[in-house]
């Protein structure tokens, strides 16, 4: 079978790659055949499932706020994003019929919260122009010149193609790393890769039989992990440490869930975190629950609500360890009180007076501490089977960046998170893809064009 361009994955960078495309090829009134080989039995799987399947597909700042959320590469993908900005995207969707809406930090969405709106506008608008769509063609081997060969026999003739594999995260929607092993065999460079933007695991948050870094979801948790799975913290900052010297910290919400350590700023941390581990380094988590209040007045505070709590009448009789749990209720969610006091038995002190005479004491210092400088000590990480993305990957100085083409291997291009670039969550990544893939779309047609 023959196709002028093949494009390899069906995600979110090959889609727009294909559109931009078949639309040069199509402006240029010149007939060449755009395919999309997709391995899944739909194209755009992860795409469905991103922000818990609303799709945050893109996020509107300018490149210059952008690029401080860019984790690797922000320079390699700058022509990309000027290219694509990501304005454009919001408005290439609404120009597809799909209205869209733009929530705090700038996130972009579907009006309609339903990320198979994204996807189905994407399939849509490549239909549209005439590009052609296989599924279930998975690719065994790419063979310089260009000859695609699938696992079933079949082969494409091409004589341009473009890698849109994604990386190893998500390995259910197909991404499973085929695109770096491709790349290697061509002579390319791979930066070695490991997840990112996932939970990251407290030491003792889960029933861990082995001292492997990678824990994975389905382990299951232990008694502390249940104490704080569900629990979400809004306000917060939260720091990363790395041999006992801070290395980042962020202010946000983070979220307790079956897999570990969660949520926006957890995941923002998770990258370097999980850098270090991998490196052999100790790696800590410190909560501050009151970011906005000094330890001295939060003490003097705690101070004055256990005043509150022993004079008023409803206390006589309570014990001390409910009043304790009478006073953490007014400084935190009811819920994370059992972790809270699982963690940090040296708040509740006994003393024993006599053999059968023994006073429980409150230390409210150590609460204004604790809450603080909640620390976690951190055990390992969620691997690539629930990891939003890839880092690692290609090595981007194996390509142009004005064209996304090989500097190796001439009329090969690739895009999306099977380069090494990847970003922080909040549409970052998405918007990445869309770039890429339509400046690889676009250069691989003007490519022909000039061939021919």
């Amino acid at each position: 079978m023959k196709s002028e361009i093949v494009i390899i994955g069906g995600g979110a960078s090959g889609l727009m790659a294909a559109y931009y495309a078949a639309r040069t090829l199509v402006d240029a009134g010149q007939a060449a055949q755009v395919t999309v080989l997709e391995k899944m039995p739909r194209p755009a799987r992860k795409v469905m499932i991103t922000g818990k399947g609303r799709c945050n597909f893109t996020n509107v700042k300018e490149w210059n706020e952008f690029s401080g959320h860019i984790r690797s590469k922000a320079n390699f993908v700058k022509s990309a994003f000027y290219n694509l900005p990501s304005q454009a995207v919001v408005d290439w969707f609404e120009g597809f019929g799909m209205p869209t809406v733009v929530e705090r930090g700038d996130r972009a969405f579907p009006a309609s919260h339903h990320a198979s709106d994204v996807v189905d506008t994407l399939v849509n608008a490549c239909l549209s122009l005439g590009v052609k769509i296989e599924t279930e063609a998975e690719v065994d081997t790419i063979i310089p010149g260009f000859t695609v060969k699938l696992t079933d026999g079949r082969e494409w003739k091409c004589q341009r193609v473009i890698v849109a594999t994604g990386g190893l995260s998500y390995p259910t929607t197909g991404s499973t790393g085929d695109g770096l092993r491709w790349a290697e065999e061509m002579g390319h460079h791979i930066v070695p890769t490991f997840p990112s933007l996932t939970a990251l695991v407290p030491k003792g948050y889960k029933l861990q039989e082995d001292r492997d870094l990678h824990i994975d979801r389905s382990t299951p948790l232990s008694e502390l992990g249940q104490a704080l799975c569900g629990v979400q913290l809004k306000n917060i900052q939260l720091s990363l440490e790395i041999e006992g010297t801070e290395a980042e910290s962020e202010f946000g919400d983070i979220d307790f869930t079956d897999g570990g350590l969660e949520g926006p700023v957890g995941f923002q941390l998770s990258r370097k975190a999980v850098k270090a581990l991998v490196n052999g380094s100790r790696v800590s988590l410190l909560l501050d629950l009151k970011p906005g209040v000094a330890l001295t007045e939060l003490t003097a505070r705690i101070k004055e609500l256990w005043s509150e709590i022993e004079k008023d009448p409803r206390s006589r009789g309570v014990r001390e360890k409910e009043r304790c749990r009478i006073l953490l209720g007014k400084l935190m969610p009811r819920e994370l009180i059992p972790g809270f006091l699982a963690m940090h038995p040296e708040v509740i002190t006994l003393e024993r007076r006599g053999r059968s005479d023994t006073k429980v004491w409150v230390n409210l210092v150590s609460i204004a501490k604790a809450l603080k400088t909640w620390k976690f000590d951190i055990a390992g990480y969620v691997g690539y089977e629930r990891a939003v993305v890839t880092a690692g990957g290609v090595s981007t100085d194996d390509f142009v960046a004005k064209t996304m083409e090989s500097r190796i291997v001439p009329g090969l291009y690739l895009c999306g998170e099977v380069l090494d670039i990847d970003a922080d969550t909040g549409g970052y990544n998405l918007q990445l893809a869309f770039s890429t893939g339509a400046l690889a779309g676009f250069n691989a047609a003007k490519s022909l064009q000039s061939a021919s």
